[in-house]
């Protein structure tokens, strides 16, 4: 699946907060006349760990440039910026995988808590692969709040997608039963299911998401196809606590990552590779539409420190 139209620069624009903020700290800690210290070393752990990258990632990269100094390759403190850039790509590399939708329906599972941006997603997902030729459905599975099927169903209506719901309070597994018996009676390309992201009774939110797999999986052997955790860049430390619950239960196939437009700590993205190490197969940048983008690790590090 393509979802990369334009991408460049709506990908720079969205990164802009993270950029200026990675820009300023490496333009004085890597000074091209500064000498390479202990100073600079020290200084260069703590802006990689202000962007969110973390304490191990910053470590890392400051033992593999130490290493680079010692061997002669580097010489000056300004040739550490293209050395950060290829370790970023080295890290981020892994993460580069395409959803899979090889399948009739493909089913598509997301989760996440409350405010994750995870029903939004669902819509410019539906939209951008509608957009593209395939056909959609969506599933309100969100029973326990009224506002979530409401608003499915109000952007189901501007993009020209079915919602499949019931009334607030009804069970979510009848109705993603009912979604994969229509998806599959009409042969469609993807179904999208919308999934609570808690409880306003006492049940385990765990246990009702498993068994929605469960009832997916009995209907249609292999489905759901994703499992994608729906995670606010902006949530720092929390988000990496929910995501580990959300696989340990689910078995996530990758994430998806929101509201990097509204954080100058873009490093989360690269902590997510390497202390989740679960892809990311999607990154919201904007409200827009096509602000939803697959994940290109070569455009996120361009965006992210331009090679200029």
């Amino acid at each position: 699946m393509s979802l990369l139209s334009g991408v460049g620069e709506r990908l720079r624009e969205g990164l802009r907060r993270s950029q200026e903020f990675l820009a300023a700290g490496l333009g004085a800690v890597l000074a091209s006349e500064r000498p390479i210290d202990d100073a600079l070393w020290e200084e260069l752990e703590e802006l990689l760990i202000a962007a969110d990258l973390g304490a191990a990632l910053a470590a890392d990269f400051a033992n593999r440039a130490r290493e680079e100094v010692m061997f002669g390759t580097v010489t000056r403190a300004a040739e550490l910026r293209p050395l950060f850039r290829r370790f970023l790509l080295d890290a981020l590399a892994p993460a580069a995988q395409p959803l899979d939708l090889d399948h009739r329906p493909a089913v598509v599972l997301m989760l996440g808590v409350n405010g994750s941006g995870k029903t939004t997603t669902c819509a410019k997902l539906a939209a951008q692969l509608r957009a593209g030729g395939k056909s959609v459905l969506l599933a309100a599975a969100d029973t326990f709040r009224a506002a979530a099927i409401e608003q499915l169903q109000r952007w189901g209506e501007r993009i020209g997608v079915e919602v499949v719901h019931q009334a607030a309070g009804s069970d979510p597994a009848a109705v993603v039963f009912d979604a994969v018996k229509a998806a599959a009676a009409r042969s469609l390309d993807v179904l999208i299911v919308d999934t609570a992201g808690r409880l306003h009774t006492k049940s385990n939110l765990m246990d009702e998401l498993a068994k929605l797999r469960r009832v997916i999986a009995r209907q249609l052997p292999g489905a759901p196809h994703e499992a994608l955790m729906v995670l606010d860049a902006t949530t720092g430390q929390n988000g990496f606590a929910q995501a580990r619950v959300f696989h340990e239960a689910i078995a996530l196939t990758g994430v998806c990552l929101t509201k990097l437009d509204g954080t100058a700590r873009g490093g989360i993205v690269v902590r997510i590779v390497r202390e989740l190490t679960l892809p990311i197969k999607l990154i919201g940048v904007g409200e827009r539409l096509e602000d939803l983008q697959a994940f290109d690790p070569a455009a996120f590090v361009d965006a992210l420190v331009p090679a200029g």
